[in-house]
């Protein structure tokens, strides 16, 4: 039955486009129509299942024309906020839903700010990636775990991976928008203290263990906008949340761009020193990514900690996963008209079920509590 409903993948034979793919075909949903700049890419990733449409998402004829027809988008596309709501405005437009692993407050506000889709009895789903998407998702399904209340949590996340072009443009677009109200996406070295942001509450450190990590890493504190609203949503006292850099080349060049883009130098050029950055790091090393989350609350009315750790071999792989589980949420109905972010709409326990045992991971863990699971060598 799903696989007569036409399912859109824009930028489909891009990293997580590829993996979107194959996670909707495993979902059954097996109407799919791929857009991309690249035909010959896009025929690699058709394997004979789905039509194949040279789209170009700057180009508003070109994005009518690939939206046309279908009953739900997925974005895949990029750079994130300069798109903003470019291809979900273009499938509302031609009838269909819209799901895009990124997309974030922007293109929230983009979208309202020109009328409700829920009028027309449509669905926008935003943030439905690893990071924003899973940050939220996964602390939520670990609050229900074991623990009776929750008050605070530390999050690690980070890895040594490949960057894309896209990741690398948005990364540095980010620095001043992708947040609320024309704000940067976060801010460096804040925290949650008291249930509220608290500037400069956190210090960075070069050479530090981190947790679920290998060796010594450098951590930069950060709070997104994203973190704020999971703090708000659970009720959380305290949350310290740390981005991680195993690579010294990125973390080097990464706090080196906020002076480099205020200087005027070419965004682009930039953008190519931090894939070749990347590329250093990862020379000889096995890529991996990890989200690590530590839970502390109470439980029986005793102090209690839950901890979560996933691992995986690519973060696209888990963005890709939560974008076609957004997809067959929107399709299958249990998502409402309107807009929102993947984290207030997709069912926790269906995420990570997904996310354990459907291969975007490698080591699923959780521990602290008397049923401790551990899952690993799905890949």
């Amino acid at each position: 039955m799903t696989g007569r409903r036409v399912v859109g993948v824009l930028g489909a034979s891009g990293a997580v486009g590829r993996a979107a793919v194959r996670e909707l075909r495993d979902l059954g949903h097996t109407a799919l129509r791929l857009g991309g700049r690249r035909v010959d890419a896009l025929r690699e990733v058709n394997e004979s299942a789905g039509d194949v449409v040279r789209t170009d998402v700057e180009d508003p004829r070109s994005l009518a024309a690939f939206a046309g027809g279908c009953d739900v988008v997925l974005n895949c596309a990029g750079p994130t906020y300069r798109l903003r709501a470019t291809v979900a405005s273009a499938a509302l437009a031609a009838g269909a839903h819209c799901v895009d692993v990124a997309g974030d407050d922007p293109a929230a506000e983009d979208l309202l700010a020109a009328g409700d889709p829920a009028e027309n009895g449509k669905t926008v789903v935003l943030s439905a990636g690893a990071l924003p998407g899973l940050s939220s998702i996964l602390p939520r399904w670990l609050a229900r775990h074991g623990l009776d209340e929750v008050s605070a949590l530390t999050a690690h996340c980070g890895g040594l991976e490949f960057c894309s072009p896209t990741v690398a443009v948005d990364l540095m677009l980010s620095l001043t928008s992708g947040g609320a109200d024309g704000a940067a996406y976060g801010e460096p070295l804040a925290a949650v203290r008291g249930g509220r942001r608290a500037s400069r509450a956190l210090r960075a450190a070069e050479d530090a263990e981190a947790p679920g990590f290998p060796g010594r890493v450098a951590v930069q504190p950060y709070l997104s906008g994203e973190t704020e609203r999971l703090a708000a949503r659970l009720g959380l006292d305290r949350v310290d949340w740390f981005n991680v850099h195993p690579g010294p080349q990125v973390y080097a060049l990464l706090n080196l761009l906020p002076a480099r883009l205020a200087a005027g130098e070419d965004m682009d050029g930039l953008a190519r020193r931090l894939i070749l950055a990347a590329e250093l790091d990862l020379a000889g090393r096995t890529p991996y990514y990890v989200l690590d989350f530590r839970m502390s609350g109470t439980a029986g009315g005793e102090p209690a900690e839950r901890r979560l750790t996933v691992r995986t071999a690519s973060s696209y792989r888990l963005t890709a996963a939560v974008g076609a589980l957004a997809v067959d949420a929107v399709l299958r109905g249990t998502v409402p008209p309107g807009v929102h972010f993947a984290c207030d709409v997709l069912d926790p326990g269906v995420v990570a079920g997904r996310i354990r045992s459907g291969g975007a991971a490698d080591r699923f863990e959780l521990s602290g509590g008397s049923h401790d699971l551990v899952e690993e060598g799905v890949l």
